[in-house]
């Protein structure tokens, strides 16, 4: 569903590349990981792939097709992207109808036309918080909202910025079993980026490491639940969230 190949990116003419000749495939239908500490550009080739910055060298196909470096409106029907910050993402004027609405209008489709009650119930959400504001709504509450607004538009893919992050440990795994039972109902495609290595256990069948803008290995969760891994890094990432893994609200081995 989603092909990356020799992806280079830099902000800037003659700045070093943030991320350097990065290649991975996912298959239909499956979730993929791609961890690594904060700053190493996993958001960055995110981003690309979502057409937030079109300024990169290499080439990224979706099912099958080249896309070009400006994304044209149909691009977003079939790919959408959960942000990191759930409030941030929403904005604070509007109600939570309002902004479920919002995807349809862009891509001129009625309104009318969908049944935002519902979308509410699939994300386990009741029909009247619609005419809340996202001030109302708990940062779990607000995730799901925007989980919700990704999935107006019946995507194939959904982009996963660090989804869990900003949010309490007592409502991460409800949105990571949200997510994944969203994705097996409806036969969606995720990369989910993340530095957190409980989570992605959690959430996805393959995983590619990433450090200092190059993706130095890929395993699957077999491989990685049983420390499989190669390169140095790898460990030394392993060996870190094995030890900050008494924290997580999923366990690495689980």
């Amino acid at each position: 569903m989603i092909e990356i190949d020799n992806l280079t990116i830099r902000f800037g003419a003659g700045q070093v590349p943030v991320v350097r000749n990065a290649s991975l495939a996912i298959s239909k239908g499956t979730a993929f990981g791609l961890v690594g500490e904060s700053g190493c550009g996993k958001s960055t080739v995110l981003r690309a792939i979502s057409g937030l910055n079109p300024n990169y060298q290499g080439r990224i196909k979706l099912d099958g097709n080249i896309l070009n470096r400006q994304r044209d409106r149909s691009f977003f029907r079939h790919v959408q992207m959960v942000f990191q910050d759930p409030y941030g993402s929403l904005h604070p004027r509007k109600t939570i109808r309002s902004q479920l609405k919002e995807p349809l209008r862009n891509q001129g489709i009625s309104t009318r036309s969908v049944d935002m009650d519902a979308v509410l119930r699939t994300v386990g959400l009741e029909p009247s918080l619609s005419y809340r504001f996202p001030h109302q709504l708990s940062g779990g509450q607000r995730q799901r909202v925007a989980i919700a607004r990704a999935l107006v538009l019946e995507p194939s893919v959904l982009l996963l910025d660090e989804p869990t992050s900003a949010l309490d440990v007592s409502v991460q795994a409800e949105i990571l079993n949200l997510l994944d039972d969203l994705r097996k109902e409806r036969g969606l495609t995720y990369l989910l980026v993340s530095h957190d290595l409980a989570v992605v256990s959690h959430m996805c069948s393959r995983v590619a490491i990433m450090e200092g803008g190059e993706i130095i290995e890929q395993v699957d969760i077999t491989r990685l639940r049983k420390g499989a891994v190669e390169h140095p890094y790898s460990q030394r990432l392993l060996r870190a969230s094995k030890m900050y893994g008494k924290r997580p609200a999923v366990s690495i081995d689980s």
